[in-house]
């Protein structure tokens, strides 16, 4: 390795992280509940509660705590959907198929400049 591979990686380094400190200046808002890919719900992650929904099964249980949400209680065999625990980031959707449930984070990329 000489001396202009080494100065091409600090580079592509330096890059990543300015990229990375870009994009991670993101706040989740809200999230949407889907039942049967129809939104029924519409929650805001900034307030701590719980929430019931009608699932294909019986009552679903969603709760948000410190920005997270996760399903609570809900009516399945195995009880996947509860059992997943709290997310925080919109790659990571809740999907309880047996009550056809789906929660989706939206997140809100705030950006402070603008770049012409």
């Amino acid at each position: 390795m000489n001396k202009k591979d080494l100065l091409l990686i600090l580079v592509i380094l330096f890059v990543c992280i300015i990229m990375f400190l870009l994009f991670s200046n993101k706040s989740s808002d809200y999230a949407y509940v889907y039942y049967e890919n129809k939104v029924i719900k519409k929650i805001d992650l900034n307030i701590d509660n719980e929430y019931t929904v009608s699932g294909y099964n019986g009552d679903v249980v969603i709760e948000v705590l410190n920005n997270k949400i996760r399903v609570k209680e809900e009516k399945s065999n195995n009880n996947i959907c509860s059992n997943m625990g709290f997310v925080s980031s919109s790659l990571e959707p809740i999907i309880c198929l047996p009550n056809k449930i789906v929660i989706k984070i939206v997140e809100d990329y705030k950006i402070d400049t603008v770049i012409r």
